[in-house]
């Protein structure tokens, strides 16, 4: 999206490589992946561009679409997360909700080896059966599927063949795959990206690099190697990384230069109005269309449901039903915290602008210049309506009073999840 006088403002000269063309039906957008040298496309540096689109609040848009990075994949600026089917859903829920997505022009999914969430030995693949036995009914190449294999787990031994601990390595990244696509049901995977690091990093609300932590790992040359043979044999399309510092960026993008190898095309991490600044004080840069060109897919806009305000009165049926309270322990960043005084606050900001909590958080995502796609999950048809409609109906970019009153919280409740 080009970027607002809003957005700019805090990000100075930030021109995104994500500005959308703007594609009115999913035939249009195939034929687009199919013929990027569309004449309704202006291509600078082999990036996607368009006219800047603007709509006031209630005059409903439609999606908008963007390339990923330097991949030939233009994607919805949704991507349904689907990590409650299995779980909290039956598979005739999930693929309800598959179909509003899709028919609401939603093109991609993402999927994860280890999900559903919670993770468990007993429900683990499960969230892609469900997606398989969807994907049967459905055209293979109008849907972008996005899965993930996973970094260095002790606790998740389970999910190789007897193995003690998962690395990400050739044989483990083999194993996976060839396992995802069984479940999916599928030939090719779109999108593989490394779920977390091999390497340590600070995961899931930590915020701080303990150099005590460090360990040997993988390294980067090595994994790059096994994923071109995946590559190379068409059972894999693009790869990516989630849960990644500016380092492994650097690192990834740099072997790959280097040695000739694939080049990562995407980062999935944490980005909403409570988690910001790991992404903006550096990665923002590495990711810029200029440097890198990696695309962002944030995952939590709504901060595992936090950002809805439905925590506020813990004795509401929503929020007995929330993931927060129907997992002891889970996502303890956003319950341990000062989240529920900073989410008050910009309840207060979306008041005063006519919307509501759950419509400012997904704009303010949908609207960063960075922003490739902002990976939504839901429970309900009803949910998943409303977060899309959140995209489809707030205005569109924010005005720059709006963006000015959410800056005006960020800069009393900068990152409130750390712990």
């Amino acid at each position: 999206m080009a970027a607002s006088s809003s957005s700019s403002s805090v990000i100075p000269g930030f021109i995104s490589h994500t500005t959308p063309t703007r594609i009115l039906s999913p035939l249009y957008y195939n034929r687009l992946q199919h013929f990027p040298s569309s004449p309704y496309q202006k291509k600078t540096r082999g990036i996607v561009r368009s006219t800047k689109i603007s709509a006031k609040l209630g005059q409903k848009t439609s999606l908008e679409y963007r390339k990923l990075g330097d991949s030939d994949l233009v994607i919805s600026e949704i991507t349904f997360g689907t990590m409650t089917f299995g779980q909290q859903n039956t598979e005739k829920e999930a693929h309800d909700m598959l179909n509003y997505a899709f028919e609401s022009g939603i093109n991609i999914l993402d999927t994860s080896e280890a999900y559903p969430i919670p993770t468990s030995k007993e429900t683990q693949g499960r969230t892609d059966r469900y997606i398989g036995s969807w994907l049967k009914s459905q055209s293979r190449d109008k849907v972008i599927v996005a899965t993930k294999v996973c970094g260095y787990s002790e606790r998740s031994s389970y999910i190789r063949e007897n193995a003690k601990v998962l690395r990400v390595d050739a044989a483990n990244i083999r194993e996976s795959v060839e396992k995802s696509l069984q479940r999916l049901g599928t030939d090719y995977i779109d999108l593989l990206q490394i779920h977390w690091p091999d390497r340590y990093v600070p995961l899931f609300g930590e915020f701080f690099y303990d150099p005590l932590k460090w360990r040997p790992s993988v390294p980067f040359v090595e994994q790059l190697i096994a994923f071109k043979e995946l590559i190379d044999q068409g059972k894999v399309r693009y790869i990516g990384v989630s849960n990644e510092t500016s380092y492994g960026v650097m690192e990834f993008v740099l072997a790959a230069k280097d040695k000739g190898l694939p080049k990562i095309v995407s980062i999935q991490n944490s980005y909403s109005l409570l988690v910001r600044c790991k992404f903006e004080i550096d990665l923002v840069e590495v990711c810029h269309p200029n440097n890198c060109n990696i695309g962002l897919l944030a995952y939590s806009p709504l901060a595992g449901g936090s950002l809805t305000g439905k925590y506020f009165d813990i004795d509401s049926e929503a929020a007995k039903k929330g993931r927060l309270n129907l997992f002891p322990g889970y996502m303890e960043r956003y319950s341990r915290s000062i989240t529920r005084e900073a989410t008050l606050e910009y309840t207060v900001v979306a008041k005063k602008h006519g919307l509501t909590p759950v419509e400012l958080a997904l704009a303010f995502a949908r609207d960063r210049p960075f922003m490739t796609s902002s990976i939504i999950g839901a429970t309900s048809v009803e949910q998943l309506k409303e977060d899309i409609d959140a995209f489809l109906t707030v205005e569109r970019p924010l005005p720059p009073e709006l963006m000015a009153d959410i800056e005006n919280v960020f800069k009393r409740y900068k990152d409130p999840a750390i712990l």
